[in-house]
């Protein structure tokens, strides 16, 4: 788990806050998404990457660093199986957090907290190779015309 931010925790000790945070990563891979409030989804979002990321190598190490988070098999099964099947092409930004209307008791600032399980665009690499052409064509067609500059005099002084 990341190193706590300074300041107050967000439950009333640091191992609070740890539980806390892992029971929302347990519900977060159990359901797709969660709300709660938009504090608690910024700090639970660079632990729920983590955990995928070590579901994505899928060895015997990586399951047991997740087990020693998520304490339910079922779920850890589902995070190695399923859930790090569909992230396999996406390098990162597993989860998505969306700011929604405060909560009704207290005002408390909402978000929702889910898995991205959209495919990984093709369109932005095809796009960033198209323009690594481009650029490399328009630097060579500027050093061929001052080639064929150099030699055109060197043809009518003959």
């Amino acid at each position: 788990m990341p190193t706590p931010k300074k300041g107050p925790r967000l439950a009333s000790s640091p191992a609070h806050e740890r539980l806390m945070l892992a029971n929302m990563a347990t519900s977060l891979f159990q359901n797709g998404r969660i709300v709660t409030t938009l504090p608690k989804a910024k700090r639970l979002r660079p632990l729920a990457e983590r955990l995928i990321t070590f579901a994505k190598r899928g060895d015997l190490h990586s399951r047991r660093r997740v087990m020693r988070v998520i304490r339910n098999k079922s779920v850890v099964h589902v995070l190695f199986t399923q859930i790090a099947e569909q992230m396999e092409q996406r390098e990162g930004g597993y989860t998505r957090i969306v700011k929604i209307a405060p909560r009704k008791g207290d005002a408390a600032p909402a978000a929702i907290i889910e898995l991205v399980t959209e495919p990984v665009a093709k369109k932005a690499v095809v796009k960033e190779a198209e323009a690594a052409t481009k650029v490399a064509e328009e630097t060579a067609a500027p050093a061929e015309a001052v080639a064929e500059a150099t030699e055109a005099p060197a043809e009518n002084a003959e």
